[in-house]
């Protein structure tokens, strides 16, 4: 059904997650009833818990899923759904903050991350409308297009596929003037993100775990030498719990939700476009973000909608003008779609850690938690799963992509947390304020050709 067209007022947009309306259907759920009992419980059904129990339970270990809403309530059905696999942080940096041999695990699995989560995909046989046609990171200033450079040649020379691309060659890609210089990552692309999160339930299902669907995690207790979660409707006892709750994390387990701040990613959805719109708009079908501080990002679905997105305040898109950042972003990079109808908007939060880095976490004999993607998750929620089902399988910390280490707060994390609604409008003050002061300095009309 078509919903309502919306130029002008941006009141009118309504509100819905356009994922769900172009999933696939979920694998039956159950329900707990009573006491149950099982080698792992992993709390959180998106995409990094579901990964982590693909892989246990076809090692044989009886694995329970729970999740507080439906599978994929979160961040993994709501996201921009951006295969975006390179860090904002360059080999130098990783090996400054972890040391040598940490960081050449992690340097070695984030450059085959997008190509790994594209083979589970065909191996499961996932049906997520996965394309990986590319990324363009792209640069909203002069400032920011130096700093790109300093990243490529960072991670080129540890052998990712980037290439640069000057004024003449980002215009064409991008199908806009908005950006005069960007770097073209060839393993980059996109999914589905609800498609991709039923995906991987069907096949933790077809596996032998169990999915538990409206089944909140109360309490977690020691019980002897095991851990005992207690739902509403009975509870489950395992000897190791996984917490993969991310930016939906709540007090469950202590100081885990302060290791983060919830910020928020709000998205809206344009009518298909036209196989003559389609030639001006991203004619490659490559997705793109920019260097903004209130990140402008956009992709094609299946159907050839733009999915259009930048940071928002809250989990709606409407509070403190979202709406309307929104659609002044989508103009700013596509003026050509002005007056394009547009279906629906919605919003979702991102966990995004001090440093912009993951977490795996250790907080006790037989937890596990895994955290804190900002805004890197479609890949790297694989990479986590993987890894936290390999710790769980007898794997050694210094075989891990990760460092493990126990639960760090943020200092200040709730003074922070109350201010995160701000974040967003002056984020995206700062930025205009960058893009006028990139336009006064000397030489603004030589940028590169």
């Amino acid at each position: 059904m078509a919903l309502s067209l919306i130029h002008k007022d941006p009141q009118v947009i309504p509100e819905g997650i356009h994922w769900h309306r172009t999933a696939p259907p979920p694998p039956k759920c159950e329900r707990i009833d009573g006491d149950q009992s099982a080698d792992v419980v992993i709390i959180g059904a998106g995409l990094t818990g579901l990964r982590t129990a693909i892989t246990l339970a076809e090692a044989g270990v009886d694995t329970a899923v729970l999740d507080a809403e439906k599978i994929g309530f979160g961040s993994s059905g709501r996201s921009g759904g951006q295969c975006n696999p390179i860090w904002r942080a360059t080999p130098e940096d990783l090996r400054k903050k972890f040391g040598d041999a940490q960081a050449e695990r992690l340097i070695r699995t984030t450059l085959s991350s997008a190509d790994d989560l594209f083979d589970d995909i065909r191996r499961y046989e996932v049906d997520c409308g996965a394309e990986q046609n590319g990324w363009i990171q792209a640069a909203h200033t002069r400032k920011a297009s130096d700093g790109l450079k300093r990243l490529h040649e960072s991670w080129a020379a540890v052998g990712a596929e980037i290439s640069v691309m000057p004024k003449a060659k980002t215009h064409a890609a991008v199908g806009s003037d908005a950006y005069d210089f960007s770097l073209h990552h060839a393993k980059g692309g996109f999914v589905q993100p609800l498609g991709l999160t039923r995906g991987y339930a069907k096949a933790a299902k077809a596996a032998g775990a169990r999915l538990y669907e409206q089944a909140p995690a109360l309490k977690v207790d020691k019980t002897g030498s095991k851990w005992r979660i207690e739902t509403p409707q009975g509870s489950v006892t395992a000897d190791t719990v996984i917490l993969s709750t991310n930016a939906y994390t709540d007090d469950l387990w202590p100081g885990l939700r302060q290791t983060m701040l919830p910020m928020y990613s709000i998205s809206l959805a344009t009518a298909p476009l036209s196989p003559e719109q389609q030639a001006t708009v991203l004619p490659g079908r490559k997705t793109i973000s920019d260097t903004r501080l209130a990140i402008y990002y956009a992709r094609y679905d299946a159907n050839n909608r733009l999915i259009f997105g930048c940071v928002g305040s809250n989990d709606s898109p409407r509070t403190l003008g979202g709406i309307g950042r929104l659609l002044t972003g989508l103009h700013t990079v596509f003026p050509q779609l002005k007056g394009i109808e547009i279906e629906c908007s919605w919003a979702g939060r991102i966990g995004v850690t001090q440093d912009m880095m993951p977490r795996m976490f250790e907080p006790a004999p037989g937890v596990l938690a895994g955290v804190g993607y900002s805004g890197r998750g479609i890949a790297m929620t694989s990479v986590m799963g993987r890894s936290l089902a390999r710790k769980v399988l007898g794997g050694h910390n210094d075989d891990l992509p990760f460092p493990v280490s126990t639960i760090q707060p943020i200092p200040f994390h709730e003074l922070s947390r109350r201010l995160v609604p701000l974040m967003a409008p002056s984020l995206s003050m700062k930025d205009k304020a960058g893009v006028i002061w990139d336009r006064m300095r000397p030489g603004h009309s030589e940028k590169e050709t």
